[in-house]
């Protein structure tokens, strides 16, 4: 039984001796974290570096936690460790994007700091922010200040300089959060590129975004989950996209009238059985009570015991959610087969059924838009996993994919920046032997697989297929969310916006001029070929046009025209 975790807290002051908690104390401590997350998500999303409308540090680290909430969501009056054995599997394998799988590692770390834990105490829940912190340096190849690196690195030693000192849990995550937003608040002066755009480190945001709501749970401050009308606003938000948040377990609100009720008790008890969420309030005579629990009988039956229950309401939230995002999906005209694979329900667009004979060698690439899937599914190579800007698969999504691949030998290309780590997880999760080529966009991914040779083994290909990457130069063109001035490029909300390679090179109000510029920046007149790839809103006739366009401006260069269909982008270009 869990040792009651808020029987000497006092609002705003730290407790006067250690405590501990046990699993279902971090359960409840940790969805907190969670759903404060969710909240917070847009505007942490906004903190894009480039005013692109793909912003989506906030969305992958949110989707991580939920797969995490639902890998405990059934785990009732476990350990500390059993616990977070758990809940940061889920995360791994639910990560998406870099801050999704930096978070995930922090996760792993504190997991790793806690093995054998049946309860921790302040000091345990220090030096297991701290484990996070260095796991997280880990997994980065080449880790930078100035990110969530950072920020969960300051934060969890002033975690521990507190615990040292003899803090109660909420004392030190008061000041792990003060820390970390003066971190984050110092991350533009670290990263040269987030002082040019005027913003701080999405990441780190995000972290210190979740030990807040830890830290309001233990305080015993409400949390409460995103209602419809909320969810309905950030679909708004994320318009074109179809996002498949589920809440788990149910919903259970009630009137309870009895004598001597005893409010902090019964939410504790609460808090014991599960819940999360949990709200009680009223007086001694008659409370009103709102939580989510896996098990809504147990609520129920305690309610009994201490008195009437009236106005009784149960809601199953995980149905209520997919139902609603079902009925968005409808109203945007969405398939069944398109909210199948949004939700990584299938994982590849996945996997091609296995091939008769195995590969020597296997490929899985990662495209978004249906035009790319069936130009990387024509190498008949392996399996295509959906996914790109503001989609970034789940590493269990690769895993999946990876795993579906009829080779032991596999090549895996993210053709995304924001996938790399995710996709560098799998190699540990796979007993098959897993490389993962560093491809930056589609463009390279397709400049990767033109490298590679049936008759080369695994280790020649993957190497070709890395030194392939620098042959082909990536265009895209997309409309600025909001005005900025970065790599020397003023930018108005509204503008179309040109990068090559990354960074931003034209902008303006006219599509053509917004092209040439970019072809221009992007030295075309002096490779071979370019090619358009249209995006989902360009129809073929403006698709011919724009490409007779620059026919007319780059004469002597071979103009090609194929359908990606990608989401977010007008085009996207290849120049090689």
């Amino acid at each position: 039984m869990a040792r009651n975790i808020f029987a000497r807290f006092t609002r705003g002051r730290p407790a006067r001796a250690a405590m501990t908690l046990d699993g279902t104390a971090l359960k409840s401590a940790f969805t907190a974290g969670y759903h404060w997350l969710e909240r917070h998500k847009e505007a942490i999303n906004a903190l894009n570096v480039y005013p692109v409308p793909d912003g989506d540090t906030g969305q992958n680290m949110t989707l991580t936690m939920i797969s995490a909430v639902k890998a405990v969501s059934g785990v009732e009056d476990a350990s500390a460790s059993a616990f977070m054995e758990q809940f940061s599997r889920g995360a791994l394998m639910g990560a998406r994007g870099n801050s999704g799988s930096i978070l995930s590692q922090t996760l792993r770390g504190f997991n790793k700091s806690i093995a054998g834990k049946d309860t921790i105490t302040p000091t345990d829940f220090a030096a297991a922010l701290q484990e996070g912190a260095r796991s997280a340096y880990l997994c980065v190849e080449k880790p930078v200040e100035g990110t969530i690196l950072t920020v969960s690195r300051e934060a969890s030693d002033a975690a521990m300089k507190s615990a040292s000192a003899g803090a109660s849990f909420i004392q030190l995550l008061e000041d792990a959060v003060r820390v970390g937003k003066e971190a984050v608040a110092r991350t533009p002066d670290q990263l040269q590129k987030l002082k040019d755009a005027g913003v701080v480190d999405s990441g780190g945001q995000g972290y210190v975004t979740v030990l807040e709501g830890i830290l309001r749970y233990l305080k015993g401050e409400p949390v409460e989950p995103l209602g419809k009308s909320e969810r309905e606003q950030l679909d708004g938000a994320h318009k074109g996209k179809v996002e498949i948040e589920e809440e788990f377990g149910y919903e259970v609100i009630f009137l309870l009238r009895g004598e001597n009720l005893d409010v902090d008790a019964i939410r504790r008890t609460l808090n014991a059985m599960g819940g999360v969420s949990t709200v009680v309030a009223g007086d001694s005579q008659i409370l009103k009570v709102h939580t989510h629990v896996p098990l809504p009988g147990k609520v129920l039956d305690y309610g009994v015991s201490l008195g009437s229950l009236l106005d009784i309401n149960i809601e199953n939230l995980q149905e209520q959610s997919l139902a609603y995002a079902e009925e968005s999906a409808r109203e945007r005209g969405l398939t069944g087969l398109d909210l199948h694979r949004a939700a990584g329900q299938n994982g590849a667009h996945a996997a091609r059924p296995p091939a008769v004979e195995r590969l020597p060698v296997g490929v899985v690439a990662v495209a978004a838009g249906e035009g790319w899937a069936r130009l990387f599914e024509s190498y008949h190579l392996g399996g295509v996993v959906p996914g790109g800007q503001a989609m970034n698969p789940s590493t269990e999504d690769l895993l999946r994919a990876v795993e579906a691949c009829p080779s032991d030998n596999v090549i895996l290309l993210p053709n995304n920046h924001n996938i790399f780590l995710s996709a560098r997880q799998v190699a540990d999760l796979t007993s098959k032997r897993v490389h993962v080529v560093p491809s930056d966009s589609m463009p390279q991914g397709v400049a990767a697989l033109l490298a590679f040779n049936h008759q080369a083994d695994f280790d020649a290909n993957a190497i070709a297929m890395e030194r392939a990457l620098n042959s082909v130069v990536t265009g895209e063109i997309t409309h600025a969310v909001r005005a900025v001035t970065v790599d020397g490029v003023s930018v108005n909300e509204g503008d179309l916006i040109g990068l090559a390679d990354g960074k931003l090179a034209a902008s303006g109000q006219d599509l053509e001029q917004v092209m040439r510029d970019l072809l221009t920046r992007m030295d075309a007149a002096g490779h071979e070929i370019i090619t358009l790839f249209p995006g989902q809103d360009v129809t073929p006739a403006a698709a011919d046009a724009m490409a007779a366009r620059v026919h007319e401006w780059f004469p002597n260069q071979e103009i090609e025209t194929q359908r990606g269909d990608q989401p977010y982008y007008e085009y996207i270009i290849a120049v090689e």
